[in-house]
């Protein structure tokens, strides 16, 4: 945390990141572990039901949100030093594999 006084200068980002998952038992297996983790701050029936749903789903994607930190999607900006995270909010679901941008006439007059 900044000592500084809050400047009230947010900025929302926004990733779209399709991933191609080869071995969603691995990826399980791996959501699990975090889920069972003590700091995962889980009471008995949260754990639980987190359990039920990553076993359920053969996608991989509810496995994948308990592998996401989204502060770490900040390592991604080059030569920013000093952005804080402040809230995220971190969906995942099923794709067919291809980026859509909806939007690309908006996007036309930024660099890439």
């Amino acid at each position: 945390m900044s000592d500084e006084t809050d400047t009230g200068r947010y900025l929302r980002l926004t990733v779209d990141l399709v991933v191609e998952v080869q071995d969603v038992k691995a990826l399980q297996a791996a959501a699990l572990a975090e889920i069972r983790h003590p700091d995962a701050e889980l009471d008995d029936d949260e754990r639980q039901e987190q359990t039920e749903l990553v076993n359920a789903d053969d996608t991989g994607a509810a496995a994948l949100q308990w592998l996401i930190e989204p502060d770490h999607v900040l390592g991604l900006v080059e030569h920013v030093t000093d952005v804080e995270p402040r809230e995220a909010m971190l969906g995942v679901e099923p794709s067919d594999g291809i980026l859509e941008d909806e939007d690309e006439h908006d996007h036309d007059d930024h660099a890439h």
